[in-house]
């Protein structure tokens, strides 16, 4: 790495595999399949190639609340793609996401199937394919989009800005950790003033919105995501912690939290999901060991 004090861009720049921490040996300069890899195909209508990062477990607790209202038709098998082995760059999932970035879904209950890509797009799909956790109103679901949308702009600056210079970067930069401890203090403040007069982020109705932010921002202020909370002075948003909480304590939020999850406590984690009876233990082990 250069010393930022007599780097000079060049004029064209070129890759040279850069030292960027953690990281280095999954990221490039250009998309497309590396191997191939044929994706697994389970027995439900959905299936979701993921990981248990903050945007894998939106969809997978979108899907767990939607089989706790009793949408059956969410059924979902789930697979895990492993980022830090290169899983993303297989050629099945690169056809299922061009991105390569989890998580990636298909619902095959269409004619062909269908292909949904992008965390965010993937809860709107759902909530207007079941017609839950989006409000019906004008009003209310352009509240709701709004807020979506806020979370698919500002999660970079917390994940790969913020996250990636205070925990993973190979050495520490005051500039890049202090631009982004500002921009994401501010966006902690955005919500805390916001939750200050509401239950959630739509008012008294939990939605997509929650369910899109809660992942990222909750697990912030709890100090699960890059072990940060003291650094920012988290409990300062007590708005944003009792929502955080709130969230936190819905039993098909834990369940999400476990799928595709492969680190942590054992108990805590669940590989794959083809049914509601894998979250039993003797189960889970199963799975884990197979």
């Amino acid at each position: 790495m250069n010393d930022s004090s007599t780097y000079t861009p060049p004029r064209v720049w070129k890759w040279d595999a850069q030292d960027g921490g953690e990281w280095t040996k999954t990221n490039r300069p250009i998309a497309g399949a590396t191997h191939e890899k044929t994706l697994p195909v389970g027995t439900h209508p959905l299936q979701l190639y993921s990981l248990a990062t903050p945007n894998g477990v939106k969809v997978t607790v979108m899907l767990e609340e939607l089989l706790a209202l009793g949408k059956t038709g969410a059924e979902y098998d789930a697979y895990p793609i492993r980022i830090g082995k290169g899983d993303q760059f297989g050629s099945g999932f690169v056809e299922v996401n061009p991105n390569s970035k989890i998580p990636a879904m298909v619902d095959r209950s269409t004619s062909p199937p269908t292909r949904v890509f992008e965390s965010g797009a993937i809860l709107l799909y759902l909530a207007e394919k079941f017609g839950a956790f989006i409000p019906q109103d004008a009003a209310g679901r352009t509240e709701c989009l709004c807020w979506l949308f806020w979370q698919t702009g500002s999660a970079p600056y917390l994940g790969g800005g913020f996250g990636h210079f205070y925990k993973y970067a190979s050495s520490p930069i005051e500039y890049c950790i202090d631009r982004y401890t500002m921009e994401v203090k501010r966006q902690l403040d955005v919500l805390d003033r916001h939750l200050a007069e509401r239950r959630y982020m739509c008012g008294d109705e939990y939605t997509i919105a929650d369910i899109a932010i809660w992942p990222w921002y909750g697990a912030l202020v709890l100090n699960r995501a890059y072990k940060a909370a003291e650094f920012l002075d988290a409990p300062s948003y007590t708005h944003v912690n009792r929502w955080a909480l709130e969230i936190d304590a819905r039993p098909a939020v834990k369940r999400g939290r476990m799928v595709n999850r492969t680190s942590g406590p054992p108990e805590k984690q669940l590989h794959e999901r083809h049914d509601a009876s894998d979250f039993d233990t003797q189960t889970q082990d199963k799975r884990q060991a197979s």
